[in-house]
């Protein structure tokens, strides 16, 4: 099983079953854009192009522009299944998007490749257009004997230490950019909450209100036996 960032929040997880797409806010991060811009590797650049990312599921966490901003576009030209909550699916349907599936809070479903359970997520959520977004989430993902924690935006909350009763995390992916979510400090306690200490970090950097210092950041997380790994932009790893 293999993870690519997209930066800002977006995630490209691939499983041996299927390509799985997060949040995806490609086109219009100004960083991604200069990063495909000045880049001479042609593999990155590629990595990095909206329309030409495949995925076979696309979740969407919430609703808010800088989660769902290549969204449409990808399900219309890859034919995949987005996974979201009840009011995000049928926005998308709306626009002529046919393969869906809702979820709610707390919820659970089989897939093809696995499962999915959508849990809570402290945020807000409402569509580019202003539409109602429903409540935002996070996905809990079990795909090839691994189960990985997507928190999408939230803030610290107590419900993360009932994930960390009923699952045993593998990987959790936090917020740490503060400001709009958790910051390094609160993401810590989260991880600890879940009982994961092998954390990728999202939601950073992107805007000046979610900056954030990595030495910082790492010493935070080093300090109470954790490890953060703030991912290169179209860096992929194993899981």
């Amino acid at each position: 099983m293999n993870i690519t960032y997209l930066g800002h929040a977006c995630f490209l997880l691939e499983t041996s079953g299927a390509k799985i797409l997060f949040d995806p806010f490609i086109s219009p991060n100004s960083i991604v854009q200069e990063l495909r811009k000045d880049s001479s590797d042609n593999e990155l650049v590629l990595k990095l192009d909206a329309d030409k990312i495949e995925c076979d599921y696309l979740l969407i966490s919430h609703g808010h522009e800088d989660h769902v901003a290549d969204a449409e576009s990808i399900l219309k030209r890859t034919g995949a299944k987005v996974v979201s909550n009840y009011e995000i699916v049928s926005w998308f349907e709306v626009k002529g998007v046919s393969n869906v599936h809702p979820m709610n809070l707390g919820g659970s479903c089989e897939f093809d490749f696995g499962k999915i359970k959508y849990v809570n997520a402290v945020h807000s959520s409402v569509m580019p257009d202003g539409a109602y977004g429903g409540n935002p989430g996070g996905f809990i993902i079990e795909a090839d004997g691994k189960t990985i924690y997507y928190a999408g935006d939230t803030a610290l909350t107590f419900d993360m230490k009932l994930i960390g009763e009923e699952f045993k995390i593998d990987l959790a992916i936090l917020p740490i950019g503060d400001n709009f979510t958790m910051g390094a400090n609160d993401a810590s306690k989260a991880a600890t909450f879940v009982g994961c200490n092998n954390i990728i970090g999202m939601h950073y950097d992107t805007f000046g209100y979610i900056k954030v210092d990595h030495k910082l950041v790492h010493e935070t997380f080093l300090k109470n036996g954790q490890s953060i790994d703030l991912m290169s932009i179209g860096e992929t790893k194993e899981i």
